[in-house]
């Protein structure tokens, strides 16, 4: 596996194709307690700064574990686009309306009751620092890959590794 560590807007650029690419994260709050709080989330943007946002129920434990403490992980992880990134960071909570409308569509009603819902929030989490593993071979070329080192023992170039500072 390759070594590429990226800074700046590089940095940006890949938290985004990746974040965006596989779509659903574990956001990860209350780092100080074990276990700690995980649960699934739909990324619905990446801005240009760098920020992924999402939406939430005001009254869920993870907002409250972000009011307690900033501090979130996020966990990315595409098996079938052999895809992952781990970014640390902090979250914020945001009431703004104009913000939760942008971010809504209609596979939100899932969870909400339409983008007017008085209990939607939205989270920007703010990257520092990230670890990402990253194939751009196909699925079945990279397990030709492993099924082969594990055969002959030879090393096999499988994808690119690095970290992230944003």
């Amino acid at each position: 596996m390759s070594q590429e560590n990226l800074y700046s807007q590089e940095a940006i650029e890949k938290i985004k194709e990746i974040a965006t690419d596989v779509d659903f994260c574990m956001m990860a709050t209350n780092l100080t307690v074990q276990p700690i709080s995980a649960i699934p989330m739909s990324t619905k943007k990446v801005d240009d700064a760098g920020a992924i946002w999402f939406l939430s129920n005001k009254d869920s434990d993870h907002n409250a574990d972000i009011v307690k403490d900033e501090n979130t992980q996020l966990l990315y992880s595409g098996t079938s686009s052999m895809k992952f990134l781990s970014v640390y960071g902090t979250a914020e909570i945001t009431y703004d309306r104009e913000t939760i409308k942008e971010l809504y569509s209609s596979a939100d009603n899932a969870w909400f009751e339409g983008e007017d819902d008085p209990n939607i929030t939205a989270i920007k989490f703010t990257p520092t620092e990230a670890a990402y593993w990253s194939n751009d071979e196909n699925k079945i070329v990279t397990l030709f890959k492993l099924a082969r080192a594990a055969v002959t023992g030879e090393k096999q170039d499988i994808g690119i590794s690095g970290k992230i500072k944003v």
